[in-house]
């Protein structure tokens, strides 16, 4: 699969761009700030239906505009599709499939697209949110039909939580609370479906992180990762991370109990405190967990690791060919013989796009096709407006 043409309007700081792009490898080249990662941002948003940098849309809409828009023509083989986009800064966004209006959910259907960015180490570094997003945003890439169950699952759990708020609020006592039985079962009915699909990911992807690890570090560090469930006793969020195999059971059904067990403290603190909201996925090398142990140079090579390893589960499953491969910005974090080792990895993929401020940071073999991005415009080939690299 590759994206055959990229087109842009409001998006970011792109009034308007048109971008066309071809197999193999693409070059973005520019300073920081005119623009390049904003291109790689609007192709993975019509793969997974969010962005790496941001959590919310407004942002993605340029400045004194109330939508963006993103058209994107993907071809595998000789079959060609149209993906269409309006994101807007309120209500809904809106979508299009070769001119067909279709829910946004409906897009990652269609492409399949991983991206790896410095943001990336807060996958390993950052809280418990990050790393949830990270698996959650791969599911909905593998089965795109979680993307509604996560999205209900949000709102039901809102619900949840503003009944509690508004309990405590009044006085009222656990055994008053009946109405809450119903709010629990549609949480369970959900979150079930959450915590069995983000297992099964895991569970997935641990040869090809190993693989991916091995091949970018150089090292075999035995890298490892599992689920840490609040319905199995953990507390991510309050620092309690430890891996929590099932105890027997359904899903479900240890769902339901845990839930029970904690209504008197989720009443007493307004919230809901057990949950995929409150799960982590533990990351490990040599038995000891990557955040807290890990040097810099593992950290970004388990991070890294995850991208890739996302890559060739998809590629395994996909029936469109390979997902589109997004490296932003990543080549001047890393040193020169993961430099090498990365651009090995990634040289079979059908499509490569790479952004970087300076092309010298890149191998050669993956400077071909570089094209100048400057101030929200894309100007063209490198060759023909050759960027001062002297101050890049």
């Amino acid at each position: 699969m590759i994206v055959e043409h990229l087109s842009l309007v409001d998006f970011r700081n792109y009034a308007q761009a048109e971008l066309g792009l071809r197999p193999g490898t693409n070059l973005l080249v520019g300073r920081n700030g005119q623009g390049k990662t904003n291109l790689a941002e609007a192709v993975a948003y019509l793969a997974t239906l969010g962005s790496h940098r941001v959590s919310s849309d407004a942002p993605l809409v340029r400045e004194g505009k109330e939508a963006a828009f993103v058209r994107a023509r993907l071809v595998h083989g000789s079959r060609a599709v149209q993906l269409e986009l309006q994101v807007n800064k309120q209500g809904s966004n809106k979508a299009r499939v070769s001119g067909n209006p279709v829910r946004p959910s409906e897009l990652p259907r269609y492409a399949q697209v991983v991206l790896f960015a410095p943001e990336d180490l807060q996958i390993v570094r950052g809280d418990p949110s990050v790393r949830r997003r990270f698996a959650d945003q791969l599911l909905v890439q593998r089965i795109p039909r979680m993307a509604g169950i996560i999205g209900d699952y949000d709102r039901t759990l809102r619900q949840r939580t503003a009944l509690l708020k508004s309990a405590r609020a009044r006085g009222m006592k656990v055994e008053q609370l009946t109405t809450l039985d119903v709010w629990d079962e549609k949480l369970v009915e959900l979150g079930a479906q959450i915590i069995d699909a983000r297992a099964a990911l895991a569970a997935d992807l641990e040869k090809p992180l190993a693989d991916a690890y091995a091949a970018i570090a150089g090292e075999d560090h035995a890298p490892g990762l599992a689920w840490a469930q609040s319905i199995g006793g953990a507390d991510p969020e309050e620092g309690d991370a430890r891996e929590t195999a099932p105890t027997g059971g359904a899903t479900a059904e240890r769902f339901r109990q845990a839930l029970a067990e904690k209504r008197a403290q989720d009443l007493e603190r307004g919230i809901t405190l057990v949950g995929p909201h409150r799960d982590d996925l533990v990351l490990r090398l040599r038995g000891l967990p990557v955040k807290g142990y890990a040097s810099h140079g593992e950290s970004w090579s388990v991070a890294l690791s995850l991208r890739l390893a996302s890559a060739e589960l998809l590629r395994a499953e996909s029936l469109g060919g390979d997902p589109i491969l997004i490296l932003d910005d990543v080549f001047a974090e890393l040193d020169a013989a993961r430099r090498r080792r990365l651009a090995a990895v990634v040289a079979g993929y059908e499509q490569v796009i790479v952004t970087a401020a300076v092309a010298g940071d890149l191998p050669d073999p993956l400077r071909d096709h570089a094209v100048r991005i400057e101030a929200g415009q894309v100007l063209g080939p490198l060759a023909e407006h050759p960027l001062d690299e002297s101050h890049g």
